[in-house]
């Protein structure tokens, strides 16, 4: 009976130690206990939290502390634009020369330029591939605007973030392969060795410069906006469906004058053919007449 208070007293010891060390024991502050520097799976510990970049947070979202979440800036996202803009103006020429002006003062460049001068068959009209840096496409579209009257205006926006990562995981991942490699050869003790490591090293060399040759690639694309920009002379462009009856009359007249004009211009093209099928056909009735004339005293 003794033993009895001693026994007890080793058990209530037993119990109180177990207790401290329960995970999720309560801590003098009333929360969980965490080790330091530790956080509990899905919490950012506020110790180790940087304004603006949050460890744990995704790449696409992030959690704000109401529990919404936000989509990440245009700016941290790689996006390809390209666009068409087509523009009346007076002398599509004239107009070129201000256009690289506008392209080059924004800090871009002219990739392809062609220049059509009127002619009695056809109209002056101009093309331009202009590379414009994506920081400076809205203000350079607006000056661009100014040259002449408007057509149509037409953008197209690619996001391919996920695909520029893709690259760069895989070019990291080629590179430390690379850099082991040449670890290698300087240790290889035998020529069996060694070219079979300069073999495995030149084709990971290859491979990294093929990928760093598309990442450039993208980034270029990425950094310069491609805009097709298509320059007509006044008149050029249809002006569009008539909002009235009396307008259908007139671009109907219009109409009427132009298809007119097409035809005597086909007809004054067709005419030196016209000519000489006539001589060619009056030479061959002629020869025909002639031979019957042969045959006939016979």
């Amino acid at each position: 009976m003794k033993r009895l208070p001693a026994i007890a007293a080793v058990l209530l010891s037993a119990l109180l130690l177990a207790g401290c060390s329960v995970p999720g024991a309560s801590t003098d502050s009333g929360g969980p206990a965490t080790s330091p520097g530790l956080a509990e799976p899905g919490v950012v510990n506020p110790g180790t939290v940087t304004p603006g970049a949050e460890p744990g947070e995704s790449l696409d979202s992030r959690t704000f502390p109401d529990g919404s979440t936000g989509e990440i800036a245009s700016s941290q996202r790689d996006v390809i634009t390209t666009g068409m803009v087509s523009i009346t103006v007076k002398d599509p020429i004239a107009s070129v020369q201000d256009a690289v002006t506008i392209t080059e003062q924004a800090g871009g460049r002219i990739d392809s330029r062609t220049e059509n001068p009127a002619t009695g068959n056809q109209p002056a009209s101009a093309n331009l591939t202009l590379r414009i840096p994506s920081d400076e496409l809205d203000r350079t579209l607006a000056e661009l605007k100014q040259l002449g009257t408007v057509n149509f205006v037409s953008l197209n926006a690619s996001d391919i973030t996920q695909r520029t990562q893709d690259l760069d995981a895989r070019i990291t991942s080629l590179q430390t392969s690379v850099d082991r490699l040449l670890a290698l050869m300087t240790s290889a003790t035998n020529t069996t060795d060694l070219i079979a490591v300069e073999n495995a090293l030149a084709e990971r060399q290859s491979e990294l410069e093929g990928l760093q040759a598309q990442r450039d690639y993208l980034s270029d694309q990425v950094d310069f906006s491609t805009i097709t920009l298509d320059l007509y002379s006044t008149g050029t462009v249809d002006p569009g469906t008539p909002d009235d009856f009396w307008d259908a009359i007139a671009a109907g007249w219009n109409a009427l004058l132009t298809a007119l004009g097409t035809a005597i211009v086909a007809i004054g093209f067709a005419l030196p053919w016209l000519l000489a099928l006539g001589l060619v056909a009056a030479i061959v009735y002629l020869v025909i007449r002639l031979a019957r004339k042969r045959r006939t005293p016979a």
